[in-house]
């Protein structure tokens, strides 16, 4: 696949999920992402085309998550005093919270029977793509495995995370936000941001936080022999 077609057909399917989710009243399984997925997998099987070739004709996409990502400190700014008065409450929640991904994805996963690799695959899966991949390359785990995790991850907690943070009662935007940007990074910060701005703002927070705590932890507990022996 050209690198002019995978990019036309990764826009056009984004666009075209963008509609739906909005004629669906933004309805959480309407969810962008996991359309576009869906759309894309369905073409490069009626094509025969190898997801490995598509990948990298679209891999110029990739050059645009950095600047998405700064782009995620403008709604934050305008929260910047909030964003100090709560501090304390913040790195709590953040140390909590990313151990509370980290300890669940290796507890299930050991408990289930899964491989070493597959425990250090698991374990980044709450941190952004990059990052996630990086350290599962690191820890010895499967990096392509990751990436798949990492997206899971993320439209999960968009599509369940809202509504299930509504049901527990937890009405302060500040505490909902930096809860779907440390549990499912990107992908729950855009839902994050559709809600509203402060809460988008705190889920991008969540995500850039979590995205340095993730390989601190995992560092530590990997020095602490708490992780699977590298297979």
């Amino acid at each position: 696949m050209t690198p002019l077609l995978a990019l036309t057909a990764t826009l056009v399917a984004y666009q075209a999920a963008i509609r739906v989710n909005r004629r669906g009243g933004g309805h959480p399984l309407l969810n962008p992402v996991l359309l576009a997925i869906i759309a894309l997998g369905a073409l490069l099987a009626l094509t025969g085309v190898k997801y490995r070739d598509y990948f990298q004709g679209a891999q110029s996409i990739n050059l645009l998550l950095g600047p998405a990502v700064v782009a995620l400190a403008v709604p934050l700014h305008r929260q910047l005093s909030s964003v100090r008065r709560s501090a304390p409450a913040v790195l709590s929640a953040l140390a909590i919270g990313s151990l509370a991904a980290i300890g669940s994805a290796v507890a299930i996963s050991q408990a289930l029977g899964a491989s070493a690799s597959t425990v250090l695959s698991l374990a980044p899966k709450s941190a952004t793509a990059a990052v996630a991949i990086g350290i599962s390359r690191q820890l010895g785990g499967v990096p392509s495995l990751t990436a798949a995790l990492t997206i899971s991850t993320g439209i999960i907690g968009a599509i369940l995370g809202p509504g299930l943070l509504a049901r527990l009662k937890v009405h302060d935007e500040r505490a909902a936000g930096l809860a779907l940007g440390v549990a499912s990074h990107g992908i729950g910060t855009a839902r994050a941001l559709q809600i509203g701005e402060a809460l988008g703002a705190f889920a991008g927070l969540g995500l850039a936080l979590n995205a340095l705590a993730t390989p601190l932890l995992l560092g530590v507990l990997d020095a602490l022999h708490l992780l699977p022996h590298h297979p």
